[in-house]
């Protein structure tokens, strides 16, 4: 059952000048995600990702198209309708967003009072929050003697306050190191796993993307130009974005400057092997170059994890007579996907 769902959704923003044309940051984005999922939305800045989460908890409206989040239809909805639909969207920011004339007591206390809730109900659900989140202690602390990751233990904690239905993290790691990110990730995935909570993750850390998600939308100029598993895309991004996006975390394939490098180094015709999930040994590979009187080297690529699922990206410089190296390029094209390295 999707949770959340978008339908051709446009969102323009009115020119800066008089006659100077709208600005379209979301442009005809289809998106659907389901209930207990944690869906990734990667893009560089501008990309229109940070304005696809803020259609998605009502804070900006659609121009065009269908923002469906919890059954309710947002497009349209009146706003004392809105404030009742956003008690079911938690939000998390990267900078945290506390009130610094506050305790954590008070923090968390906010959105209860804000949501109805009686006041002789906000002293057991805070503990049970601040419990969750490991933060039992720091009741009565102040944002300001709070670390970064204590911080954003407390904004995940707010966001749970009124027992969300989706949560939506917008560059919640970004301003922590990657220890403390590794922390905040293990927290998220707690919170999807024990709590059922769906999650909607904006980032540009492929990094977090890996270790957290399960589906991911790539965006690029307001569109939504891939999607799909996390391990299905970086084990093979399909649109130049995303490619780069991979490459910051995976060894796919060397770039200009290395693969000249690498020529120097190494004869021969170059070839980059995709092994998925073990679909293929790679003794079955190299039996078969064997066979054809053709030598290898392995010249670049690695062996990477993503969740559950494992692949293996392989450049290779075949080296043998020129009829000898094709028979066995044609040959390990039948076993694993295999493109030529120009």
């Amino acid at each position: 059952m999707s949770v959340v769902q978008l339908t051709d959704v446009v969102k323009e923003f009115p020119g800066r000048g008089r006659r100077a044309p709208a600005l379209r940051a979301v442009d005809g984005v289809s998106l659907s995600v389901e209930a207990g999922e944690i869906h990734a939305i990667v893009g560089y800045s501008g990309a229109g990702k940070s304005t696809l989460v803020r259609l998605v908890n009502a804070l900006e409206e659609a121009t065009s198209g269908s923002v469906v989040v919890n059954g309710t239809e947002l497009v349209g909805l009146p706003e004392k309708q809105l404030r009742e639909v956003r008690r079911d969207i938690g939000m998390i920011f990267q900078q945290f967003n506390l009130f610094g004339s506050r305790t954590v007591y008070g923090n968390l206390a906010y959105p209860l009072t804000v949501a109805g809730v009686p006041r002789d109900q906000h002293q057991r659900r805070i503990s049970e929050l601040l419990h969750f989140v490991g933060l039992a202690d720091k009741a009565h602390a102040y944002p300001d003697q709070l670390s970064g990751g204590q911080k954003q233990r407390v904004g995940i904690a707010r966001a749970l306050a009124t027992e969300p239905k989706v949560l939506l993290a917008d560059e919640a790691t970004s301003a922590l190191d990657p220890e403390t990110t590794r922390d905040v990730l293990d927290l998220l995935r707690r919170v999807n796993r024990d709590l059922g909570v769906t999650i909607l993750l904006i980032t540009h850390e492929m990094e977090v993307v890996r270790q957290l998600a399960h589906t991911v939308s790539v965006m690029e100029e307001g569109r939504v130009v891939e999607r799909g598993v996390v391990a299905d895309v970086f084990a093979d991004p399909s649109h130049p974005v995303t490619r780069r996006f991979v490459g910051t975390v995976v060894d796919d394939r060397p770039d200009d400057a290395l693969l000249a490098v690498l020529r120097e180094r190494h004869h021969g015709r170059f070839v980059r092997l995709a092994f998925r999930d073990a679909d293929v040994r790679q003794t079955q590979v190299y039996d078969a170059l064997a066979r054809h009187g053709v030598g290898f080297e392995l010249v670049y690529g690695g062996i990477e994890a993503v969740g559950d699922r494992t692949f293996a990206n392989l450049t290779l410089a075949l080296e043998g007579g020129p009829d000898a190296v094709q028979a066995a390029i044609d040959e390990v094209a039948g076993l694993v996907r295999l493109e030529e390295v120009e």
